[in-house]
């Protein structure tokens, strides 16, 4: 982009530079008087901005019976007003507010290469609009952007291959969440057939009251502690994994609030909303927050992590009665987790389950980081193919 605000391209023999005001006709949309909205269907369907974009069409979500600007079914619509750049096209005529223009190609440009071209510079759009506080851009920065244009019949072409490419980069894109969705429901389904599939019906069921010790130490600043010591909160657990995200190095004598202290191998405990699934096994001694409970667990009956598994579990949170009040978010008390039960084999069995289970959720781990990846480089083609067609690369 040039001091002016225009873009430098290098063309393509060929091709030439065309603003979309001079390829287009270009309608600022206005908004209308409230007292015409309507989310009965009465009149046409009005769209305001980005917020009722999809990936193509937009979905109305209220309609306007005494419409101000129009946009003509097949017209580009785009975001003018925070963000800037998004794009959508116009199904059918619409009303269009303040946060939308409409852009309708003329005969020397194709519809379908000038909404491609805008994908591409959509990043350069929205720069124009960020040097105001609210985030939008004018008419005369709209009607002036350059993009690239060859001949209308090689634009068609190009038009034509691009969107059949990216056709096939959504279906591939589709099928890759598909299948990243399917591998991130293997851990769920591998702790519910431990804990709730036809083997643990034939378990002791015991409440974890039996099996879990509350540790009711705590460090108060009045007591003068001091001496370094390691803090573990809710926000260094991650949900579900029972993995440490973080920890943070304090000074005792400098604690402001009291703190639940842990030693290593005691189940650390997320109480409030416990939905989170935020349950670790201490790898050392340290202290946590008052939003966690610390619960050692009794050697002869059960292995600390069979146990924190099943906390970890969909079957555990179903069988717990976590209080509700309102006003405060979901919490559970120390006498609930108490009272749920847990099928529990010999402790043997556990062992043999809990070697089991490590590997099928490393392997689901694993598949799970493989198709992230794979999706991750299936979102980053479509720019891609942009960039080549409108390099004369097609």
């Amino acid at each position: 982009m040039n001091d002016d605000g225009q873009n430098e391209h290098s063309l393509p023999d060929g091709w030439e530079l065309s603003t979309l005001g001079e390829s287009c006709d270009v309608v600022l949309g206005q908004s209308p008087s409230s007292d015409t909205y309507n989310v009965k269907g009465v009149g046409l369907p009005f769209y305001q901005g980005k917020t009722e974009f999809g990936d193509l069409y937009p979905t109305p979500e209220k309609w306007c019976s005494s419409p101000k600007k129009l946009a003509e079914k097949d017209d580009i619509l785009i975001s003018v007003r925070a963000p800037v750049g998004p794009t959508n096209v116009a199904d059918i005529e619409c009303c269009i507010g303040r946060g939308l223009a409409a852009i309708r190609p003329r005969n020397e440009a194709d519809r379908d290469f000038v909404l491609l071209a805008l994908k591409l510079y959509e990043n350069e759009l929205a720069q124009l609009g960020s040097g105001s506080t609210f985030a939008a851009i004018k008419r005369d920065q709209l009607e002036g952007f350059e993009i690239p244009l060859p001949p209308l019949l090689k634009q068609q072409r190009i038009a034509a291959v691009l969107n059949e490419q990216m056709a096939a980069v959504e279906k591939a894109r589709a099928a890759a969440q598909a299948q990243l969705g399917a591998a991130r429901a293997l851990p769920a389904a591998y702790l519910r057939e431990v804990f709730e599939g036809e083997e643990a019906r034939g378990w002791e069921r015991v409440r974890l009251g039996d099996l879990l010790t509350l540790r009711k130490e705590i460090i108060h600043p009045y007591d003068n502690p001091s001496g370094p010591a390691v803090f573990v909160g809710l926000e260094h657990i991650e949900s579900g994994t029972g993995a440490r995200a973080g920890k943070l190095e304090v000074e005792m004598s400098q604690l402001t609030g009291r703190k639940p202290k842990f030693y290593k191998g005691d189940i650390v405990y997320g109480y409030l909303r416990p939905y989170l699934n935020k349950v670790w096994v201490a790898e050392f001694d340290g202290l946590c927050s008052v939003d966690q409970y610390v619960y050692s667990v009794l050697a002869e009956r059960a292995e600390t992590d069979f146990i924190a598994w099943f906390m970890r579990s969909a079957t555990y949170l179903n069988r717990a009665p976590i209080t509700t009040t309102p006003g405060q978010l979901p919490r559970i008390r120390t006498e609930e987790v108490a009272s749920v039960e847990i099928n529990l084999p010999p402790l043997p069995m556990q062992r043999r389950i809990l070697a089991r289970l490590g590997d099928q959720l490393t392997q689901a781990q694993k598949t799970s980081a493989a198709l992230e990846a794979q999706l991750a480089a299936i979102e980053q083609l479509p720019g891609a193919l942009l960039r080549r067609a409108f390099a004369g690369e097609l």
